[in-house]
Order: structure tokens, then C-alpha cells, then sequence
């Protein structure tokens, strides 16, 4: 596994839910579902490593991670509204981050 990129956190994940996006991508009828895939984004772990120019986290803190990215720079995110940031929209469903 490549290490954490700037700006990136690496995180062992101890525990997930299961939610019914879960389930909806599991039954086939999710038309961006892309398999092989690692379902449960609702999870906690523990750092692991942290990229360069990261301080809000260091290794061993407990967190739980949000899966969508914040690209700083969309309408959203600059409104403080980064749950709803657009750059995730680009690449959702291709198991890819907007960066790739």
C-alpha cells in the first residue's frame, strides 16, 4: 500500500456499519456500483501514518473518517458546506478519488 500522500491520513479501520447504500451497490441495482469493492464507509479506526503537512491528526489518534473529499475550492467547500463538495461527483462511482 502506497503511503499517504501530502496533505493525506492512513487509517487502519477496526470497525464499519453496514448502510443501505451497502446493500443497494451489494444487490446489483446500484448503476454506479463497481466491483471488486470495499463496502462500509461509515467506519473508525486508528492513524496509522500521516502525510507531509498534516497536524490535525498524528499516528495512534482514534478517528472516524469521512469519505468524501474536501477540494477546497468548489462553491460548496468554500460555503463551509464540504459534505456536499463537487469533486467527488467527477469520479463517485468508479472507485476512484478525484485525484485517481
Amino acid at each position: 500500500l502506497e503511503g499517504p500522500r501530502e496533505g493525506e491520513v492512513l487509517v487502519e479501520i477496526k470497525a464499519t456499519g453496514i448502510c443501505h447504500t451497502d446493500e443497494f451497490t451489494l444487490s446489483g441495482a446500484d448503476p454506479e456500483g463497481l466491483f471488486p469493492a470495499i463496502l462500509g464507509h461509515e467506519g473508525a479506526g486508528v492513524v496509522v501514518d500521516v502525510g507531509k503537512g498534516v497536524t490535525s491528526v498524528r499516528k495512534g489518534d482514534h478517528v472516524i473518517p469521512l469519505y468524501t473529499p474536501e477540494c477546497r475550492q468548489c462553491p460548496s467547500c468554500l460555503s463551509r458546506k464540504t459534505n456536499l463538495c463537487t469533486a467527488i461527483r467527477a469520479t463517485q462511482g468508479q472507485g476512484l478519488m478525484p485525484d485517481g
